[in-house]
């Protein structure tokens, strides 16, 4: 049975004004409709048939638009942050009720092809409490802020203090067991890290490079490879 996933799109998107004051960032339009309808079709087409999406900023616009996710092939259910934005974790943390005991977890802004079935069987044989998808960045597509060691393993995490020896990056697709956030945490990068600490946290290592829509360049790159 395929995993569900859930979407965080409750972020501002301030690098993007005056495009997202209006509409929320997964309603941007990129190679000629909002990325939302591409990011739920190529879920739905990684075998992915439930979607939840954690909402904030003009949330009930993605409801006006999405709906119950018929006409993509999949289920779509929400959760909104309320009067105040709860972070990456706190939004899964809220969205545990519909999800369920594991699940996938990616960005609202983030297209990420690659093989998610994959990914969650290596996450089900790690008995671990968290699985992060890293891919070998080099620094091109952004920083990279992930050190392996050579048995595929997290030796360090940090998006804040980057070391030389970090050749990998945080592709932004992550898949957790429900007690995972059972902390504090408001941040995912810093639930990472805790889980990391614990010895709770394994790898998968993809191959196919991230797109991205928080940055015109990311948009215009996206768009360019969706007309491929």
């Amino acid at each position: 049975m395929s995993l569900p996933a859930a979407i965080l799109c409750g972020g501002l998107a301030t690098r993007l004004y005056p495009l997202t004051q209006k509409i929320p960032k997964s309603l941007v339009e990129v190679a000629g409709e909002p990325f939302l309808a591409h990011q739920l079709r190529l879920l739905r087409a990684a075998g992915i048939d439930h979607v939840v999406l954690c909402a904030g900023f003009l949330g009930e616009m993605l409801r006006e638009y999405a709906g119950d996710g018929s006409r993509f092939g999949l289920r779509v259910d929400y959760s909104f942050d309320g009067e105040k934005l709860l972070g990456t974790a706190g939004a899964v943390r809220s969205a545990l009720p519909l999800l369920g005991p594991e699940f996938f977890v990616l960005y609202g802004d983030s297209y990420l092809p690659c093989d998610y079935q994959a990914v969650g069987q290596r996450f089900r044989e790690s008995n671990k409490q968290a699985l992060m998808t890293v891919y070998r960045n080099e620094d091109r597509w952004d920083r990279s802020n992930v050190e392996l060691s050579a048995d595929g393993s997290i030796r360090v995490y940090d998006k804040k203090n980057r070391t030389d020896a970090m050749r990998h990056i945080d592709y932004g697709l992550g898949v957790f067991r429900a007690e995972a956030f059972s902390g504090s945490e408001a941040d995912l990068a810093e639930l990472y890290r805790t889980l990391l600490r614990r010895g709770e946290l394994t790898a998968c290592e993809v191959r196919e490079r991230f797109y991205e829509i928080g940055s015109f360049e990311g948009i215009a790159e996206l768009s360019q490879y969706l007309a491929r």
